[in-house]
C-alpha cells in the first residue's frame, strides 16, 4: 500500500461509479481513482502495473467473478499478495453468509452501502482516514 497510490474501485453500476467519483472529489482525496467493472480487469491490472495502489474498494456482486473470488485470487498469488493492498468490500448485500465468506478470505473491511449520499460520504471518509493513518508493511521503512 502506498498512501499516494491509486484507489482501485471495482463497481459495475454506472450510477454508483458517478456517486463514488463525486464523493471522492468532495472529500478532496488526492489519490487517483481507477475504476474497473469486474474482478478479472483488476487482476490483469495488478499483475502488470508498477503502481502500488492505496486500497481496493469493491462490490461483492460483480460480473464474471465475485468480489470474494477476486480477493481469494489475490491472496493465492504471491506477487499480488506481497503488494499488501488493503481490500475492502463496499456493497449493498451484507447478509451473514456474505460477511463470513469475506472474512474467511481475510478481507480488511466490510461495509454496507448506505442509501443516503451523506452517509456514504461519511463512510468513505472514515475508510480513507483510517488507512491514511494506518501503518502498513509497504509504507514503513
Amino acid at each position: 500500500m502506498s498512501k499516494q497510490g491509486p484507489i482501485i474501485l471495482v463497481e459495475d453500476d454506472v450510477d454508483d461509479r458517478e456517486i463514488l467519483m463525486e464523493i471522492f472529489e468532495s472529500l478532496n482525496v488526492n489519490n487517483s481513482l481507477k475504476f474497473f467493472g469486474d474482478g478479472q480487469e483488476v487482476l490483469d491490472y495488478l499483475a502488470t502495473t508498477t503502481d502500488q495502489p492505496f486500497i481496493i474498494l469493491t462490490d461483492v456482486n460483480l460480473p464474471k467473478m465475485r468480489g470474494t473470488e477476486l480477493l481469494q485470487r489475490i491472496n493465492e498469488n504471491e506477487y499480488l499478495r506481497k503488494k499488501s493492498i488493503p481490500f475492502i468490500f463496499l456493497t449493498t448485500s451484507a447478509d451473514g453468509a456474505a460477511v463470513q465468506d469475506a472474512y474467511d478470505q481475510m478481507v480488511q473491511g466490510f461495509f454496507q452501502k448506505e442509501h443516503r449520499y451523506e452517509e456514504v460520504k461519511n463512510m468513505i471518509k472514515l475508510i480513507i482516514d483510517y488507512w491514511m493513518l494506518c501503518k502498513h508493511p509497504n509504507n514503513v521503512r
